[in-house]
């Protein structure tokens, strides 16, 4: 998303759209690129855009076309005007921002290969509920605020990480609505704006969308198919000397990789050496599907060397999305702080959605063996269909988690989102979870948590849209909603 500043330099708006050289008339043309880009959030609202005279030069156009630009997105509501301060981005009445549109359009039939979570079984829910109605009772005469979170829950993730071999108490432990908030939480905490943050290039792009957000300086290590190069990742660290660190070990979001043993060692001494905090986001770690569950990243930690370590997790990915029960594990005196500034936008999660995930956490060795046999089935019909349908795509069958990360062997990533949309498939390109505009135009995630009828007939779908004739993408894609 386009905001720094709040203004939007010449040069970087001209990257952005399509070359005016033939188009008739140019002005419209122009005017509707710009206002799909504001649309789709990779123009913020309330940006300034640049000055005519500046943008002419920047497209190699007149500044009368420029004029009439501006003046066609004033008509239609995506611009505004205040004398003497320039021209400003702005919505039409009855549209809504790129993030609010994809969730309303969760609702329509399309299938959704943008977010990478599994639903729960209505009858598994059901049962769930029922079972907890006594203890919701004995909570229904308390006020219900806990800024922690239920003290039995906290004990039930403190017992989980202990279990896989890190001991944890439940002063640990906080309590949050999803894994997403836990991060925001600590971005807000631990940095400022212009900080540096090392992250992984690419990341889950509602990570990256915070970072951005708080405007922090990301500082990315690349994961290729091969996992990581931790030689990168120690030099970033010593060199760059950042004020977080972001990492996803454990089959990494969107590329599946599992970061190897020895390595999570080296990378926990680097950050340790720089002095910054690291957030281990592990919210995929129990997704083991053909090798065992890796235990936490920060019990390879020397002994004192932890101090320094936030570990995120969730339940939507091994459980239900909608549960919104997210957490992490820091040092006791750090979740205090946190839960402080929890309370100033976030009284407490809800009693009744904790003790369902306490219900399921105290069951996850029943349920999760069912669930990862059928994400086995999913990601065989998944691979198979794409063997099928699309053999000249390319991907590395990842050990663990919720998706490909599919090589197209050209960049038209986003020229195939757009049009798959046409054919009843919702999906985003690859560029959506690159630190930089325009990287992995040739690639896509595509999620394997649909039943293994909706993922072939996807994958035909998106056979149909490619067979019809793309061009490489010349635009930027930008987030849109992915989970």
């Amino acid at each position: 998303m386009v905001d720094a500043n709040r203004t939007l330099g010449s040069r970087r708006l001209a990257a952005l759209l399509p070359d005016p050289a033939g188009m008739r008339p140019a002005y419209r043309h122009l005017a509707h690129a710009i206002s799909g880009l504001i649309l789709d959030g990779r123009i913020a609202l309330h940006v300034r855009l640049p000055a005519e005279r500046d943008l002419a030069v920047a497209l190699a156009t007149s500044r009368t076309t420029v004029t009439a630009v501006y003046d066609l997105l004033r008509e239609s509501g995506f611009a505004h005007s205040r004398q003497g301060a320039g021209t400003w981005t702005a919505l039409p009445e009855g549209h809504a921002p790129s993030g609010v549109r994809r969730l309303l359009a969760a609702e329509d039939t399309a299938i959704d290969l943008a977010r990478a979570a599994p639903g729960l079984p209505g009858q598994e829910l059901t049962d769930t509920v029922a079972r907890i109605a006594p203890r919701l009772a004995e909570h229904a005469h308390t006020p219900g605020y806990h800024p922690y979170g239920l003290p039995e829950l906290r004990a039930a993730i403190a017992e989980r990480f202990t279990r896989r071999g890190l001991a944890t108490v439940p002063e640990q432990i906080l309590v949050t609505s999803g894994a997403q908030h836990a991060l925001t939480l600590v971005l807000g905490l631990l940095s400022g704006p212009g900080d540096r943050v090392l992250t992984e290039n690419p990341s889950y792009p509602n990570a990256l969308e915070a970072m951005r957000r708080a405007r922090l300086r990301t500082l990315s290590v690349p994961v290729t198919e091969a996992g990581w190069d931790v030689g990168i990742v120690e030099s970033a660290f010593r060199e760059a000397v950042p004020q977080l660190g972001h990492l996803i070990p454990d089959f990494h979001n969107p590329t599946g990789c599992l970061m190897p043993e020895d390595e999570r060692g080296r990378v926990l001494r680097a950050a340790q050496r720089s002095g910054c905090w690291l957030v281990v986001d592990e919210t995929l770690a129990e997704l083991a599907l053909d090798v065992p569950a890796p235990p936490p990243l920060a019990s390879h930690a020397a002994p004192g060397g932890a101090a320094q370590l936030i570990t995120v997790g969730s339940m939507s990915k091994t459980h239900w999305a909608g549960l919104r029960i997210g957490w992490l594990r820091a040092p006791a005196r750090l979740v205090t702080e946190l839960a402080g500034q929890r309370v100033a936008t976030d009284m407490g999660g809800s009693v009744l959605d904790q003790l369902v995930a306490l219900d399921l956490l105290d069951r996850t060795g029943e349920l999760l063996p069912t669930r990862l046999d059928r994400l086995r089935a999913q990601r065989a019909a998944l691979a198979a269909a794409l063997n099928e349908h699309l053999p000249a795509w390319s991907w590395s069958l990842p050990p663990g988690g919720l998706s490909l990360w599919v090589d197209l062997g050209e960049p038209v990533a986003s020229a195939l989102a757009e049009r798959a949309l046409d054919n009843g498939v919702r999906i985003e390109s690859g560029s959506c979870f690159a630190t930089d505009p325009g990287v992995f135009e040739q690639r896509l995630r595509i999620p394997y948590t649909a039943p293994s009828d909706t993922l072939r007939e996807a994958v035909r779908r998106m056979a149909v849209t490619l067979a019809d004739g793309l061009a490489p993408s010349s635009g930027v894609a930008r987030p849109h909603w992915v989970a």
